[in-house]
């Protein structure tokens, strides 16, 4: 699961992804700080409390465990994760995040990084714009003074990366009309479906997305008949609607706490708008880092680990921070990316292991690995993320809650444990 961060130069994109990453990437006041795609990984808490919680209780239950102690690190988490962690029952689980080199006006015609910059966001699973909500750079990128309408700025920063998705789009439209249109010739509507779903593919276009952007279409323009006979103009709009499906962009309205008001509510948008304090995530992941405070992703709140070690700037600028999270109720940055990956895309975390009963691994880990998958995956799908030879040896799998043996179209749900027997 890839999700791209996206916009015009300097807005914070690369402080929002070291932020969520706390990867060490260029961050400067100047356009094009980030020349190529930086990736990375944000460990994002799992939607529900690891299954390890339920394990816990029933070892206990059996006198197999001793209840949690008051100093215990981890707060009753019994897991063993291979990657990430759990505290508290709290699962923090991978998410791929690419932080793309700045866009400008005019990319779908080669400024910029032109397409370089289209074809890295061709490999996200989803977009998160982020923009300047303070109004403190032009189009561009450049710094300026406050500009006097901010909605209005707003509205003009999220809607040019559209336009440019858009031109792109309707370029690679263009450049195979003719094909299209003797598809639909030979074989009818069928014909334009299937070829914009093989022009598209590439972009991760399914038949479902060219078939919800046709409606759309048809809605708008009425039959998809002769379409050797379109207009440019409808061409574009094709391009529009395909656009919306394949690319739903998301809104992170970034340097919120240094503006006045509100004014991410004016941005139009079909995907989630969040106001995020970027600079302030990663000065906070920082400090908890370097041991200065406790603070959990996410949260709007933390505590200072030792007042008296640190001098009274310091102690100023955290004050001052605790403040304004408190406020705003967090810094938006971990939301966003949790709202995008568990609620827009739909993905939940389910828990593959080797043995039902003790939901271990061969090794005889607890819990070790928490997979992030589509809602609703079949066990055998869920067999092949695993590893290909599950997949292929696939003979049934167990529900580790219920115990109940399932079959290859089983639907995994929210923090399952699954066990895959397999040849």
């Amino acid at each position: 699961m890839r999700i791209g961060l996206v916009g015009k130069p300097n807005v914070g994109k690369s402080t929002f992804f070291s932020a969520a990453t706390l990867a060490k990437v260029d961050i400067a006041n100047y356009p094009f700080c980030t020349i190529e795609a930086n990736v990375g990984v944000a460990f994002i808490a799992a939607p529900k409390p690891c299954p390890c919680k339920d394990l816990r209780i029933r070892l206990e239950n059996d006198g197999r465990l001793e209840p949690v102690s008051e100093d215990d690190p981890r707060k009753g988490s019994i897991c063993q994760p291979r990657t990430g962690t759990c505290v508290g029952h709290v699962r923090l689980v991978p998410t791929f995040l690419v932080d793309v080199a700045g866009l400008v006006p005019g990319a779908a015609e080669g400024r910029g990084r032109g397409n370089a910059f289209l074809a890295d966001l061709a490999n996200c699973d989803a977009l998160i714009q982020v923009v300047d909500a303070a109004g403190l750079t032009d189009i561009e990128g450049n710094p300026i003074a406050a500009v006097s309408d901010i909605e209005s700025a707003l509205r003009e920063e999220t809607s040019f990366l559209n336009q440019e998705l858009d031109s792109w789009i309707f370029g690679l439209l263009e450049d195979g009309w003719s094909r299209g249109s003797r598809r639909v010739q030979a074989e009818g509507e069928k014909g334009l479906s299937t070829y914009l779903h093989e022009r598209f593919t590439g972009l991760g276009a399914s038949l479902s997305h060219v078939l919800h952007a046709l409606d759309a279409f048809r809605n708008k323009w009425g039959d998809l008949e002769t379409p050797w006979m379109w207009s440019e103009e409808k061409i574009r709009s094709l391009a529009l609607f395909l656009r919306q499906q394949l690319f739903p962009i998301h809104i992170a309205a970034n340097k919120a706490d240094s503006t006045k008001g509100e004014p991410w509510l004016a941005i139009e948008s079909n995907g989630l708008v969040q106001p995020t304090m970027a600079d302030m995530e990663l000065a906070l992941r920082r400090a908890d880092s370097g041991g200065m405070i406790e603070y959990s992703p996410g949260s709007d709140s933390f505590d200072i680990a030792d007042e008296s070690k640190l001098n009274p700037a310091q102690l100023n600028a955290l004050s001052s921070m605790k403040e304004k999270l408190s406020q705003s109720g967090g810094t938006g940055v971990t939301n966003l990316i949790s709202g995008v990956l568990f609620g827009a895309l739909d993905h939940v975390v389910v828990y593959p292991v080797a043995d039902e009963n003790a939901w271990k691994d061969g090794e005889g880990k607890v819990l070790p690995d928490a997979f992030v998958v589509p809602n609703g995956i079949e066990a055998k799908a869920l067999a092949y993320k695993v590893h290909t030879d599950l997949g292929d040896g696939f003979i049934r799998a167990v529900d580790g809650k219920t115990r109940r043996i399932v079959g290859a179209d089983h639907e995994c749900r929210d923090s399952d444990v699954i066990k895959i027997h397999s040849k």
